[in-house]
């Protein structure tokens, strides 16, 4: 069976490849210096952007673009291996329109809105003009299950109202955030019980300019103990009011729009993912070369080749699930492994860089298994042939001070 990627696929790859190594990369440091510094985002992040949609990388991730609309029209299976090299660099995926949520709430516009909502808020997307968040995660009951929501939306005349709390809500605290797309239960599912509709025709999809009276965001919530610069937001909405044409599709029909914007997302994730995974590895394998510790290399226990080995199966093993699985199965096969799996990668990575793994300045950063494996370092000849198996990317741009390229067999 052929995994080989399309020749559309591995020119682009190579053209972006090469800019992430021209343009992205270069200013990664300068990146985090500004967010640290609450500049955010960097000021130089438009010039980059303008640079991407000169040269076709733009809007990658939509199979359904339009002739008429900016970007490149590729498939999901094409735009695979470009979100895998714009994913090992957490912002770096903004820079060609292509982050979530904007991704998800763009695929959704596209399939559902009226022309009046495309003008106001689809082409502004497409366009990279402002940012989007999707609210559908709630706090206070279990919302992986949508049937569970308890915000609810309302019809009053002309008008919908929304009361309720979300949180978790990506993107929220960006400063160029202006929709939030939100789910919510309709109010007469509850309350009109002789004409309730089932428990999956009961939601509706509402669009809310972010500066609408009564949204309140309440706070950017820390994962890790680290607040990422474009949010994690917990919102509150009380009696938001909105005309009823910012309703998204048909009433009642949000839990399956939901589905159709989650599924692609999923699967965008799981791509962004092994990206991150091959850059821990890559750092990892570089550590083990060029570390002593104890009167010698570390890179001399097996119990840290096998740790090496099998983060190498498993990325290809993910690569393999996210390329040759058919649609339906890849949503569910694609996207379960890689969660774990990133938790497996960054933790042998960042093991390998000791106490240094903890810190933001290494993308390998995650929980470490010291206390499991304190001393143990991969085989000299073991990591040089994983540098070289693994996919050819880009460093990333992160200084290192004398990391030789491989050193000879023992």
């Amino acid at each position: 069976m052929d995994f080989d990627h399309s020749p559309t696929a591995q020119a682009l790859q190579r053209q972006l490849g090469a800019f992430m190594a021209r343009y992205v990369l270069p200013h990664n440091a300068a990146w985090h210096q500004a967010v640290q510094q609450g500049e955010y985002p960097p000021p130089f992040l438009e010039d980059l952007k303008t640079l991407a949609r000169e040269e076709g990388l733009w809007n990658l991730f939509l199979p359904t673009l339009g002739d008429d609309e900016p970007g490149t029209r590729l498939t999901n299976l094409d735009c695979a291996p470009l979100a895998e090299t714009m994913g090992r660099l957490p912002w770096a995926s903004e820079v060609f329109n292509c982050s979530a949520p904007d991704t998800g709430n763009m695929e959704l516009l596209h399939r559902f809105a009226k022309p009046a909502q495309r003008a106001q808020w689809l082409t502004p997307l497409l366009n990279g003009e402002m940012r989007s968040a999707f609210a559908m995660s709630e706090p206070d009951v279990a919302s992986s299950d949508a049937t569970n929501l308890q915000t609810t939306v309302r019809e009053d005349g002309d008008a919908l109202v929304l009361d309720g709390r979300k949180w978790f809500i990506t993107g929220a605290a960006h400063p160029n955030c202006q929709l939030l797309i939100v789910m919510a239960r309709n109010a007469t599912a509850q309350t009109e019980a002789d004409h309730a509709p089932d428990k999956h025709h009961g939601h509706s999809l509402v669009l809310l300019p972010i500066g609408t009276p009564g949204i309140e965001v309440v706070r950017n919530i820390p994962v890790v103990q680290h607040h990422a610069p474009e949010g994690h937001g917990e919102i509150v909405f009380r009696q938001v009011r909105v005309p009823g044409d910012q309703l998204l599709g048909t009433w009642g029909d949000g839990f399956a729009m939901a589905q159709a914007r989650l599924g692609p997302g999923r699967v965008h994730h799981a791509m962004r993912t092994i990206g991150q995974c091959e850059l821990a590895l890559e750092l990892a394998s570089e550590r083990a070369l060029e570390r002593e510790s104890f009167g010698r290399h570390l890179c001399d226990c097996a119990n840290v080749q096998e740790w090496l080995a099998r983060s190498r199966i498993e990325i290809d093993q993910a690569r393999l699930l996210r390329s040759g699985s058919p649609a339906g199965a890849a949503l569910r096969v694609a996207a379960g492994p890689r969660a774990t799996q990133r938790c497996r990668q960054r933790a042998r990575a960042s093991g390998r860089h000791q106490g240094g793994g903890r810190g933001l300045a290494n993308p390998g950063d995650g929980p470490r298994d010291a206390d499991l494996r304190r001393h143990g370092f991969v085989a000299r000849h073991t990591a040089g042939l994983l540098l070289d198996l693994g996919p050819c990317a880009a460093p990333d741009g992160r200084p290192r001070q004398g990391a030789p390229a491989q050193r000879g067999t023992p």
